[in-house]
């Protein structure tokens, strides 16, 4: 397929990184996406939650050309994501949930392969500067095989930048890696789009969705809310009680269906209590106001809750 040159060329226009309307997409019976708009902003981090199965990467690769949709449009990077579908994908840099390289090869025989394939000029200089960019160098002639899954991610990483893309996109991209590694691979994310890489994550992790600039709930391909994280949750209409003190399993346990008590979780020596109507979630708690072994107060509600409360909200469509 020919690349239409002045199309790639409009894209360095500003303007918007994403900017697309009413997606739709089906498969076979099922409508996968259903009717998502949605703009982000060159060089922002815009994170996608959601159940599994919901539709999260189907629709991110929707927004960039990747899959044509059924209904909708819009563009990426400048660029109509229905008729220039190829030159999205010049500019693109797509970091898989599976590990997907070689693993008979070394960290650096991977990259080098991987620059051949995108014909790089100059690939032996991109290829020690992903290295030295993330901490590679001295694991170089390490067989991909033998690395642990924090380095695994580095090197997907390195292999995803090496082309010099406009926009990341991150599956689920620190699935099953240790809190140290997690931080440093979003510490060197925040570093990218710092330089203007536009990045698109989605994550089940509710600390790495407060990293992002801005974040889309997604349940069963229906886009249920967006904005900053701050925005989510005061537009979720939760009121949360936070109960301290001892006893929460057995309170916990009586507060389980009562009106106006949509969840109940335990967290250590605390109970979060969440519902959308303060005055009958209050009835609910108040035979336990005023004991003096435990402390009842009001809190502004988690990310996590908004996440639960969304979730109970929305219904399997492949059910």
């Amino acid at each position: 397929m020919t690349v239409d040159s002045s199309a790639e060329s409009s894209a360095a226009n500003a303007g918007p990184a994403i900017d697309v309307r009413g997606l739709v997409k089906r498969f076979g019976s099922k409508t996968v996406v259903d009717d998502v708009s949605i703009r982000v902003e060159t060089g922002e981090i815009y994170g996608f939650l959601g159940p599994n199965g919901s539709g999260k990467t189907t629709t991110i690769r929707l927004l960039c050309g990747l899959l044509t949709p059924d209904a909708g449009e819009g563009t990426c990077l400048g660029l109509d994501i229905r008729r220039h579908s190829a030159a999205i994908k010049r500019q693109v840099g797509y970091m898989t949930q599976k590990f997907s390289f070689w693993e008979d090869l070394s960290i650096a025989e991977n990259l080098d392969f991987v620059a051949r394939m995108y014909g790089l000029p100059d690939r032996r200089r991109r290829v020690v500067e992903a290295l030295d960019r993330l901490g590679l160098s001295n694991r170089r002639t390490q067989l991909a095989g033998e690395l642990s899954g924090g380095w695994k991610q580095r090197l997907a990483l390195a292999a995803c930048i090496l082309h010099e893309p406009k926009l990341l996109l991150l599956d689920e991209p620190t699935a099953g890696v240790d809190p140290k590694a997690r931080r440093e691979f979003w510490d060197e994310i925040h570093r990218l789009a710092g330089e203007g890489l536009t990045v698109l994550v989605s994550t089940h992790y509710m600390d790495e969705a407060e990293r992002c600039h801005r974040i889309a709930y997604i349940a069963y391909g229906t886009l249920m809310t967006h904005g900053t994280v701050d925005q989510v949750i005061a537009g979720s209409g939760l009121h949360t009680r936070l109960v301290a003190g001892n006893g929460l399993h057995r309170i916990a346990a009586a507060l389980d269906g009562q009106p106006g008590v949509e969840m109940v979780a335990v967290f250590g020596s605390r109970l979060h209590v969440s519902g959308t109507d303060a005055s009958t979630l209050d009835r609910a708690l108040a035979p336990w106001m005023g004991q003096p072994e435990l402390r009842i107060t009001a809190t502004e509600p988690t990310l996590e809750d908004v996440f639960i409360h969304l979730m109970n909200r929305s219904t399997d469509n492949f059910r």
